[in-house]
């Protein structure tokens, strides 16, 4: 299984990441990410990819300066250099300790010079985030869960998932074979966390009645994520004649069916980068923006952004 893990991660990969390309991995110390380094340091050279990693210390636990030791040590051992990003949680706690940590990371990556940044996620993490986004009520982009190549934007470098399409156990089967050293994340055992409920309850039970959920699950993701981009493309059709300068025409909104026009919207707030508010949310929001009096001033706050309607457009 180890040397059928690493033709199956090339086999993947080596299709999407041109020669030379600049590889950034997010090490967290995990197992995961730490068998994901040693993969990518073997096919790094057969390919010149030039590889390096960011650990993000978020100082949430005790041994957070011990795992900063830890990663120093194994890319000093493969010779790739290592870039320690330390992040302060405590502001953005009220989203969540997750989500909060989510975001710093993200933010950490988009900072550093790459042209890929390589992520550990596996096809377990996959489950567990597609259940996750089915049990918050997420449409069809949120249930497309994550893809194995995300590709860049403005301001984030393309995302390489090697692992996707892995089970954790292989993962686990190709350190042991290896004779990988990794840490544990004490967090991780904690089932407040909805994600590791999930992990510890959940899906365990889940695999005695259905053991190739995971496959079935990835599919579903797959249907999801297809759908999605066919609700894009409609989108776009919509909005060649309906966005401009960032702004959206109200008056298209008025003439198309409510689900077409909620996809319209949705499409524009993407697009501008508002965070995507919660269906019912964005009903009341089309709602006000269709059906409100043409002199009305329309102000409506979506987190740290507003939406304006101001002479038939939607700012």
């Amino acid at each position: 299984m180890p040397h059928s893990l690493t033709r199956h991660i090339a086999a993947l990969i080596e299709p999407l990441i041109p020669a030379y390309s600049r590889i950034l991995l997010g090490l967290s110390g995990g197992v995961d990410s730490v068998v994901l380094l040693h993969l990518l340091t073997q096919l790094s050279t057969r390919h010149h990819w030039q590889l390096s990693a960011l650990h993000v210390h978020h100082g949430m636990s005790a041994h957070a300066d011990a795992w900063v030791s830890f990663c120093s040590e194994q890319c000093r051992t493969l010779g790739v250099p290592l870039h320690i990003e330390h992040v302060d949680i405590a502001p953005l706690r009220a989203h969540g300790i997750e989500a909060a940590a989510r975001q710093l990371r993200y933010a950490a990556f988009a900072a550093q010079a790459c042209d890929f940044v390589a992520l550990a996620h596996h096809a377990d993490d996959q489950s567990e985030t597609l259940l996750l986004q089915l049990l918050r009520g997420a449409g069809v982009r949120g249930a497309s869960a994550m893809p194995l190549l995300s590709p860049p934007t403005s301001a984030q470098a393309a995302i390489v998932r090697p692992l996707l399409r892995s089970a954790r156990s292989d993962i686990l089967d190709y350190a042991i074979a290896h004779d990988l050293s990794w840490i544990e994340d004490e967090s991780n055992a904690d089932t407040s966390y909805p994600r590791n409920f999930l992990r510890h309850q959940v899906l365990p039970a889940l695999a005695q009645k259905f053991p190739a959920y995971r496959h079935t699950l990835a599919r579903s993701a797959q249907h999801f994520a297809e759908a999605s981009g066919l609700l894009d493309e409609l989108a776009k059709q919509d909005a060649e004649q309906a966005i401009s300068c960032n702004t959206l025409a109200v008056a298209t909104l008025q003439k198309l069916s409510p689900a077409r026009a909620k996809n319209l919207l949705r499409y524009f707030l993407h697009c501008v980068g508002v965070p995507m508010p919660q269906s019912t949310r964005l009903e009341d929001m089309l709602q006000q923006l269709c059906h409100a009096s043409d002199d009305a001033q329309i102000t409506i706050d979506v987190g740290q952004w507003q939406i304006h309607r101001y002479r038939g457009s939607v700012y």
